[in-house]
């Protein structure tokens, strides 16, 4: 294997893999060229992520595994799907994508996940943690019934195992005995110990034809003899027992072969062909790094998850102004998940009741500080948002005032238990959700366009959306201070620069702020779309309400907008169906109050991948596209 210690500036030579639009070629390769292919797909991926940005660390770690997939498997008629889909980037260089990796999550560019609609080799769409095997399970269910004869592979990461709906389906294949194999990709060392040579040709016997033919020829002769065939069965499960980590697999129904080394490209393919032939559940447990190859990427793997976009060698970086005298004193903006960061630790310091909970999402929730500063309050509990969310609800029962600090597109997957297991019994639980709205290249996967819909239907709901970072952190406070469910959701990225106060007073839920009294129009803006509201509010010499919460909604706020006006324009970063400016109607409604409405928010449609000011724009959510709508409205339109 070669290792780099540094990304290519140029692009690197690739003769082999320039051969392959297909996978197909890789099938009548040597393991000699098997091997130079994997060299030239690392290196590729450095440079191609390099010019790109992206998701890093994960394809690196499985540039073998997944040479040896396609070489094994007749893709894409075997089906082979990946969770999640951050280490998809070799998949997708390999089967006809390459060149095209230069803009992967650029507008217009490739998908960051596999997606249906890209590729005949992208059997399902994904982006969120663990559904692989349930999908491909029901890929190999539709092909028994079909009478098909293909297979189907899952591949997933021990970080998705952790998520009950991977286990569900692991006891669903086994009941059923269906033609999948699973592949579980381990970089963490959290299911076994690491890989030596003993348990690398201990996987070699186990996934051997001979050793296959063996134990059924035995279980044959022996099926004769009265206890026998229970007796064989027993001594071979005990000895897998004694020597991996087989019981819980092979329990629920699956032949277990592993641990193997993830990088030894010949005992991949040795494992992979043997298993495609094996009918009923199989288990091929294969450990790996995560970075593989790039040492830096090794020696943090967190950190290289992702990267950006590199300067490319010669590029002048643009001079940087200076700022002008009275900027000087300004704050500089910060992220809306380093105020939830700072927040938590402080309202921790003033209040021992305080527990932090996360789904696996301590780095991109800013609870790093918290996790340290108070581990016995501080609760991972890995990629399991439904235990999450009724776990805090167990604590809240107990006068404990737990935090849920989850991601908008995440909170999805735990609904059911946020409304039966939170709002039915009115307990105090915090919900801090972060990436609300649009939230860049990571696509509709990822996008936190729905969370006003669904939170606002919720009886005994609150729910509030801050404009910029000194309201967060009051609107937390408030959520906090609130007896029963409270959410305040928020942006990706930076606010607008506002001084955030140290100290933790919250703001009045229902309460909306009057910023400027104009004529004829009035915007009603909710949470990030205050900031080209002030801006549009100057152009059109309009109102401007700030209306701060969404449920519930400040009544006297409304009424007063339509009586003074002849046009209220409601403003938000959620889908128009069921979101904030739905609210708005029903409660004119329900006054019988008649103004004339626009609504203005996403539309109705899952919104593509690209830059948040490049999704805004297309969604006509920026100052330019709102300004438009509404002089279209007033001329008539």
């Amino acid at each position: 294997m070669k290792l780099f210690d540094e990304i290519p500036a140029e692009r690197p030579a690739t003769p082999l893999l320039d051969t392959l639009d297909t996978p197909a070629g890789l099938r009548a390769m040597s393991a000699v060229q098997l091997a130079q292919v994997a060299d030239e797909l690392r290196a590729y991926l450095l440079y191609s992520v390099g010019c790109s940005g992206g998701h890093f660390g994960a394809g690196l770690g499985v540039v073998e595994l997944t040479v040896a997939l396609h070489h094994a498997l007749s893709t894409p008629h075997d089906r082979l799907v990946w969770d999640v889909g951050h280490q998809a980037y070799p998949h997708k260089i390999l089967t006809g994508r390459r060149e095209a990796m230069l803009g992967i999550r650029q507008y217009g560019g490739l998908a960051a996940f596999p997606r249906r609609a890209e590729s005949e080799y992208d059997t399902f769409g994904v982006g969120h943690s663990s559904t692989s095997i349930s999908a491909a399970l029901g890929m190999a269910l539709a092909a028994r019934v079909r009478g098909e004869r293909r297979r189907v592979c899952a591949v997933i990461g021990d970080g998705a195992l952790t998520a009950g709906m991977a286990f569900e389906a692991l006891a669903h294949a086994g009941h059923v005995d269906a033609n999948l194999l699973v592949v579980l990709n381990d970089n963490e060392m959290s299911i076994s110990e690491n890989v030596g040579g003993i348990a690398s040709y201990l996987a070699r016997i186990l996934a051997s034809k001979p050793y296959t033919a063996m134990r059924e020829n035995s279980k044959r002769v022996l099926s004769h003899l009265p206890g026998a065939l229970e007796l064989a069965r027993r001594t071979e499960e005990h000895m897998k027992g004694m020597i991996s980590p087989a019981t819980l697999f092979e329990e629920m129904g699956f032949n277990y072969i592993g641990p193997i080394d993830g990088h030894d490209l010949d005992a991949l393919t040795h494992a992979l062909g043997n298993m495609r032939d094996l009918d009923g559940p199989q288990f091929l447990h294969v450990k790996t790094r995560k970075g593989r190859g790039f040492q830096p990427a090794e020696a943090d793997p967190i950190g290289f998850h992702a990267i950006t976009k590199l300067e490319k060698n010669g590029d002048t970086p643009p001079p940087v102004a200076k700022a002008p005298r009275n900027d000087l004193l300004r704050p500089k903006p910060r992220k809306y998940c380093n105020v939830f960061g700072d927040w938590i630790c402080d309202m921790a310091a003033a209040d021992q009741r305080l527990i932090g909970i996360t789904p696996a999402m301590r780095e991109g929730s800013d609870l790093i500080r918290f996790s340290r500063e108070y581990p016995e309050r501080y609760f991972d509990v890995a990629i399991a948002e439904q235990h999450a969310v009724t776990l805090a609800a167990g604590m809240a029962c107990e006068a404990a005032k737990p935090v849920v600090a989850i991601y908008s597109t995440f909170l999805q997957r735990g609904y059911d238990q946020l409304i039966h297991d939170v709002a039915v019994q009115s307990l105090d639980v915090t919900f801090a959700i972060d990436r609300a709205g649009l939230v860049g290249e990571d696509g509709p996967t990822h996008h936190g366009s729905m969370d006003l819909s669904f939170l606002r239907c919720v009886p005994g709901m609150v729910v509030l959306a801050p404009a910029d970072e000194a309201e967060c952190r009051a609107m937390l406070s408030a959520a906090y201070h609130h007896p029963g469910p409270a959410a305040v959701r928020y942006p990706r990225g930076t606010g607008p620069g506002s001084e955030i106060p140290e100290h933790l007073d919250p703001i009045e839920i229902g309460c909306a702020e009057h910023r400027r009294q104009g004529q004829k129009v009035a915007l009603l803006a909710f949470g990030s779309l205050n900031a080209p509201a002030a801006e549009i509010a100057e152009r059109l010499d309009a109102s401007h309400f700030n209306m701060r919460s969404i449920k519930p909604l400040d009544r006297d706020a409304v009424l007063t907008a339509a009586r003074d006006h002849a046009l209220l324009v409601t403003l938000e970063e959620n889908v128009v169906a069921g979101g904030a400016g739905a609210a708005v109607n029903e409660l004119l409604a329900a006054e019988g109050v008649q103004v004339e409405v626009l609504n203005l928010g996403l539309p109705d449609a899952f919104v593509e991948h690209g830059k948040p000011a490049e999704l805004l724009a297309e969604c006509g959510l920026d100052a330019a596209g709102i300004e438009a709508a509404i002089r279209h409205r007033l001329a008539g339109g």
